[in-house]
């Protein structure tokens, strides 16, 4: 299983989701995304993308002021 990190904080709408669809391309199905984030539109951005785009969001959890999202690419 590849994992691959991908930091977004400080970035506003809609910059967070558009570096993720633009990095998990890149990764092998069943690979996983960590994503960072600051924005709290994120939480439900992130949510929007992977069920739009059949990637499965494994977790999805706040630490500090900082969210954190692991994605799985779709096969």
């Amino acid at each position: 299983m590849t994992e691959t990190m991908l930091d977004t904080n400080r970035l506003s709408c809609p910059l967070p989701v558009l570096r993720v669809k633009k990095v998990i391309k890149g990764l092998p199905a069943g690979g996983v995304l960590e994503v960072l984030a600051t924005g709290p539109g994120s939480v439900t951005d992130v949510a929007a993308f992977c069920q739009a785009s059949i990637n499965q969001l494994l977790t999805s959890k706040p630490e500090g002021e900082v969210f954190v999202f692991m994605i799985r690419k779709a096969a």
